[in-house]
């Protein structure tokens, strides 16, 4: 009789490995979501990644799902996420024990909101009804989530929850009505933009700018992207994308006084999109600091390709980019700025040199062109993600109706979408 072996991982191990590698595969697209390095293909193979450790816990039953729950002793979102996806498609009472744990848990709703995204939409009908429904003010958040992830209208419910919602609700319902295209709502969206809470205010003039409003909601959104803090980089990139370059310029000079002043002109240029700032960009290159950014800026205007063009090089010497081998140093963040390329300054310069008469200052351009509904739909079909980002936001602002396209979505549906035609 031979003898077991022993090294073989048993299934237990094998579905722990599971849950850890889609926490952590979270946690990864999270990140990906907004980076600079991602193409689409890319954010396709982390989805399917991910993809494969959930349905290996799903194909294993019960046992699967043991795994997944006892996860959320963590307390995590990415924890979260992999038992609300299990629990989402069980169709039974364990997604609602899972919303239980979150009301005194807020740091893992997003989680269950990215999980309610994630599921084919055959799984959510009656369960986004009943949410809708509930009198709970963090079920009815998931709720209006999960329709603006997919992109579903709720109708005239979004009206409703915004005219007389909890205020964690309507902040929820006024994205939504920014992700939705909803210009019917403008009005209702102005009508908190003099707000005393901040998050009320700033959702209200995000979804109202989306919506059309140029004036009022405008200038609201431009006081956000002036102030320090978590609203700020959203802030600064909507006003700026849809402020035309002139208006924008000012914005720019009037953030001289802020923290990293410098390093918000760089990328804010980038948004505006104006190639008289291209010059100056090159010669920001110069200094590490600022280098990558400003090579993001000026691709971001011209839409030339680093890797193409060979405009890349290796680090400076002597540059030390992200955590060190020092086990006292305690700084073990990821600088910002680490995926990007760092610039050969003299090619890009005999790059401008050769090309630069043909980009006309004075109007927007986006990755080399001006903004309309094919440039910025060819953005989202090969761009990277962050340029991807800022494609929807084009989109959207050419039409007030138009959904604003879910580039955080499941890179399936994504293709999905852009196959159909339909840049939602």
């Amino acid at each position: 009789m031979n003898a077991p072996d022993v090294s073989s991982p048993t299934l237990s191990e094998v579905l722990a490995e599971h849950a850890d590698e889609a926490s952590f595969l979270w946690l990864q697209r999270t990140s990906a979501v907004h980076a600079p390095n991602y193409s689409p293909q890319q954010f396709a193979d982390l989805d399917e990644r991910l993809a494969a450790h959930v349905d290996g816990l799903r194909v294993a039953g019960d046992e699967g799902w043991q795994h997944a729950l006892a996860l959320t002793d963590n307390e995590g979102p990415e924890d979260f996420f992999v038992a609300a996806v299990l629990a989402i498609e069980a169709v039974d009472g364990r997604f609602d024990d899972l919303v239980e744990r979150a009301k005194d848990l807020p740091e893992v709703v997003p989680g269950l909101i990215s999980a309610l995204g994630w599921v084919e939409p055959k799984y959510l009908g009656g369960r986004v009804k009943a949410l809708l429904e509930d009198a709970s003010p963090l079920r009815q958040k998931l709720g209006v989530a999960a329709c603006a992830l997919h992109r579903r209208d709720p109708g005239a419910l979004l009206g409703q929850l915004l005219a007389a919602a909890p205020d964690s609700v309507r902040i929820r319902a006024l994205r939504a009505a920014g992700e939705l295209g909803r210009a019917d709502l403008l009005p209702q969206a102005r009508s908190l933009l003099g707000e005393a809470k901040p998050e009320l205010r700033f959702w209200a003039a995000w979804a109202a700018v989306l919506l059309g409003d140029r004036a009022q909601a405008l200038d609201v959104l431009s006081a956000f992207a002036l102030k320090s803090g978590p609203r700020q980089p959203r802030a600064f990139q909507l006003a700026l994308q849809a402020m035309d370059p002139a208006p924008g310029h000012a914005l720019l000079l009037d953030s001289a006084a802020l923290p990293e002043a410098q390093r918000l002109r760089i990328i804010g240029s980038g948004f505006i999109g104006d190639a008289r700032y291209v010059p100056w960009l090159i010669e920001q290159m110069v200094q590490p600091a600022t280098a990558r950014i400003a090579a993001e800026a000026f691709v971001t205007i011209t839409g030339v390709d680093f890797n193409l063009a060979q405009m890349e090089v290796p680090p400076p010497d002597g540059f030390e980019d992200g955590p060190t081998d020092d086990p006292d140093d305690d700084n073990v963040e990821l600088p910002e700025d680490i995926a990007l390329p760092w610039p050969d300054i003299d090619k890009v310069r005999g790059w401008w040199h050769q090309n630069g008469a043909r980009f006309v200052p004075g109007a927007r351009l986006f990755m080399g062109q001006p903004v309309s509904p094919d440039s910025c739909t060819g953005v989202l079909r090969e761009g990277f993600q962050r340029q991807r980002v800022a494609a929807a936001l084009h989109l959207a602002l050419l039409d007030a109706h138009a959904p604003l396209f879910a580039t955080s979505a499941p890179a399936w549906r994504q293709q999905r979408w852009l196959g159909d035609g339909i840049p939602l």
